[in-house]
């Protein structure tokens, strides 16, 4: 019974000793984990606002609303693909930072809704809009990082844009002439998210993002366009794929 009672306690004593080192081991882990970091693409679409959520000012409302002198075009036309990558840090198992650029360009044709040339032809424009978004963002990951990962986040975006309008034009005498307008320049605005990442092996990520945009060009009366801004507002539908290092 003795022997007995020493092989037990000194298996009590190791089984102890072994929980003793493996908690510091998985601490460790769960440390390493929690600093990883990732560099992310993504491949989208982006909704541009609507007629009814546009800011006011807006050049492409102006466009739309001058009468016998509107632009024949839809604004949805202007929704389109949008590519990009992201650099995550983890700052815990709950946080992570992220610095990221996207790139978005869409040319629309349009036409004068009820004027054409003397010989029926129509009068024709491009309208093309370019939107360079470099946005940094917090993320909160309500489950932590292992396995699959939602998260939601909020940050600031810097957006270089581009807008401009080339073709034929009627001045206001009714004269037709080739114009090219273009104002281009930076804004900022807030940018909020949400996502989910599926996990594939220790290193690659999967996933799916849900992205909102805000923000507005101004000074576009300078270059002679019909409204002073253009909104750059907007939804992006994002699929992800990121490398864990």
């Amino acid at each position: 019974m003795m022997r007995f009672r020493q092989v037990l306690q000194c298996g009590s004593v190791t089984a102890l000793l072994a929980l003793a080192a493996a908690v510091p081991a998985q601490a460790q882990v769960t440390r390493v984990d929690s600093g990883r970091q990732a560099i992310g693409f993504n491949l989208g679409y982006f909704n541009a606002k609507g007629l009814d959520s546009r800011v006011d000012e807006d050049v492409l409302l102006a466009n739309l609303s001058q009468g016998q002198f509107s632009l024949a075009f839809d604004v949805d036309d202007f929704d389109g693909a949008t590519f990009g990558g992201e650099w995550l840090i983890g700052l815990n198992d709950y946080l992570e930072a992220g610095v990221g650029v996207d790139f978005y360009q869409k040319t629309v044709p349009s036409v004068y809704d009820q004027k054409v040339r003397d010989d029926g032809r129509e009068i024709a424009q491009d309208l093309k809009l370019r939107i360079v978004p470099l946005t940094g963002t917090i993320r909160f990951l309500p489950i932590g990082r292992h396995g699959v990962t939602p998260y939601v986040g909020a940050g600031i975006g810097a957006f270089n844009f581009r807008y401009s309008e080339v073709g034929e034009f009627i001045d206001n005498d009714g004269f037709t002439f080739t114009g090219r307008f273009i104002k281009s320049g930076w804004t900022a605005g807030p940018v909020v998210l949400g996502g989910v990442r599926f996990p594939i092996g220790d290193v690659f990520t999967v996933g799916g993002e849900l992205r909102y945009q805000k923000a507005e060009g101004k000074g576009l009366l300078e270059e002679d366009f019909l409204g002073d801004k253009i909104d750059l507002g907007g939804w992006s539908t994002n699929f992800t794929f990121h490398l864990r290092f």
